[in-house]
């Protein structure tokens, strides 16, 4: 491989980077290379739906990544799990099936042109997707993108939360990617046949069966190669050994919100003067790089109930070989999906335009923690039951800079949660919401006593200290190598081309304009779709 030339190189085969494989490589014309610092996706727990749980620290799958202490989170440092593996994140994430708001793409189109405004997205998003519920104005079939509607073997505590819900005056909503955002329903996964439907198993597997497609996996890609100002290729550890490969076209960087940025600036690329105490030459003096990262934050509120929940099962011996049973026998059961069955969105003011708070409802609780592991799989000893939100469109704003010019060392990540009033002033409205929901009669019968943040926490300070002590991400960066037409505050142009150099493109969540209204592995493989678009349109 070492040596090696290819037409296209991407680094990173996470949610965008599977996409743009595919789409570069459909014609046979291009040459691709994907490189991937992680290995194969073909592990029993990133298949299985509800093992992501195993997977929150497992360093084989996971870069493990580390915030600053927060003084936003009562001086936490927060751990910001990302795939490390065939389809990235996709590959280890709550598998929810959201676009967004449109009013969320009229912001991108706003910021970067008509090619990435609702009416092009919602083009790309029906042809993605092959949606259970079948095809109409907003969803699409005979996609690579299998959607489960996931309506059958949902909890019977499901029920019971949306009518709750709709009692405080939320309306049921039967699809979150239609009409409208607002309501409460049951959500969409990237579930297929009882497994996990990563973009890599529906964009880069079919892939790798052409001819012009390599994959190199355990591969760290450690700067971009340039000559003058061009870049011309990519040097990579593997193994221990150094190697280059050459691209003849594009090298298109695909490492997410935090390694896309990490990697410019490792290249020289990004604010001169910070990459000069590092000791790196400058190849582009780019402000923006790192910098505007954008992320959901949330928490849930915990009851202990009357009634089973997922606890009963998940926790003993015998419920854990029944449910493994089930699974392994019938592909059915609560292995076979995500945690957050059902979910919603709604507004703290009636004087917004757009919900601008995310809900989710898992019939399941883990207040008490297992060292190492994110207890899906070993849940509380009693009937617990958890109801969890996050903010859609935080005004917070934190940076990803340098620790060192060591590419193995992790960047320095600064999430600035809760910096800002509004952010602070939406959460308590939000919280306050929570225990409206429960008040409600449906579930309110069911419940014994509230745990988390417990009935002796009222006062608004308190709630905010509660909130604070508590939340964290909700696993949504974006937004750290920004999409624009202005140059003054954007990192990549419209046609995500990295400005002040030449045959370099970004391709991931760190180029979205704006952070979305809702989950992030959508909008992602959006941008690997439209942005494959705005690559071949200047194809060779």
């Amino acid at each position: 491989m070492d040596g090696a030339t290819f037409d296209y190189v991407i680094v990173g085969a996470g949610s965008a980077g599977c996409v743009l494989a595919e789409r570069l490589s459909a014609s046979g014309r291009h040459r691709v290379l994907v490189i991937e610092a992680g290995g194969s996706d073909r592990r029993f727990y990133v298949q299985m739906p509800l093992g992501y749980g195993k997977l929150f620290y497992d360093p084989a799958v996971n870069w493990l990544y580390a915030t600053e202490p927060d003084p936003g989170l009562a001086g936490n440092r927060d751990h910001w799990p990302r795939g490390k593996v065939l389809g990235g994140s996709s590959s280890i994430n709550a598998m929810v099936w959201i676009r967004g708001h449109a009013s969320d793409y009229d912001d991108w189109e706003s910021e970067a042109g008509g090619a990435w405004g609702w009416e092009a997205a919602r083009t790309a998003y029906r042809a993605i997707e092959d949606n259970e519920a079948g095809g109409d104005d907003w969803r699409g079939t005979g996609g690579p993108l299998f959607i489960s509607a996931n309506r059958r073997d949902l909890h019977p505590l499901v029920e019971t939360f949306l009518r709750s819900a709709e009692a405080t005056g939320l309306p049921c909503n039967e699809d979150f990617n239609g009409a409208r955002q607002e309501g409460v329903g049951v959500y969409q996964m990237t579930i297929r046949n009882a497994r996990r439907n990563s973009a890599a198993r529906a964009f880069l597997r079919p892939a790798m069966k052409r001819p012009n497609v390599t994959v190199l996996t355990h591969a760290q890609v450690t700067r971009v190669l340039f000559k003058g100002r061009r870049a011309v290729g990519v040097e990579y550890q593997r193994h221990g050994r150094s190697g280059r490969v050459r691209a003849e076209s594009e090298v298109i960087i695909a490492g997410g919100a935090i390694g896309s940025p990490h990697l410019l600036m490792l290249s020289g690329i990004g604010p001169a003067a910070h990459l000069r105490t590092h000791g790196i030459d400058i190849v582009a003096d780019a402000p923006n790089v790192g910098r505007n990262l954008n992320d959901h934050q949330g928490l849930n509120y915990t009851w202990r109930m009357t009634v089973p929940t997922y606890n009963d099962i998940l926790r003993p011996w015998w419920g854990k070989a029944l449910v493994g049973m089930k699974y392994l026998l019938t592909g059915s059961g609560p292995l076979a999906k995500s945690i957050n069955h059902a979910g919603g969105f709604f507004r703290t003011s009636p004087d917004l335009t757009r919900p601008n708070m995310q809900l989710y409802f898992q019939a399941f609780s883990t207040l008490v923690p297992r060292v190492g592991e994110r207890p899906l799989l070993t849940p509380d000893p009693f009937s617990g039951l958890s109801i969890g939100l996050s903010n859609c469109r935080p005004t917070s704003r934190g940076e990803i800079t340098l620790k060192s010019a060591d590419p193995f060392v992790h960047p320095r990540i600064v999430a600035n949660a809760f910096s800002t009033e509004n952010d602070v002033a939406e959460m308590l409205a939000a919280v306050k919401f929570l225990r409206r929901i429960a008040a409600e009669g449906p579930i309110r019968s069911l419940i014994a006593e509230e745990l988390r943040p417990g009935p002796s926490v009222q006062t608004d300070d308190d709630l905010i200290a509660d909130f604070r002590a508590r939340s964290g991400t909700v696993y949504h960066p974006s937004c750290t190598a920004r999409m624009g037409r202005d140059a003054a505050t954007s990192v990549v142009d419209p046609d995500l081309r990295v400005r002040g150099v030449e045959g370099l493109r970004v391709c991931d969540a760190s180029v979205f304009p704006t952070l979305i209204g809702g989950n992030t592995n959508a909008p992602s493989i959006l941008v690997g779709w439209i942005g494959a678009e705005r690559i071949l349109k200047n194809a060779r």
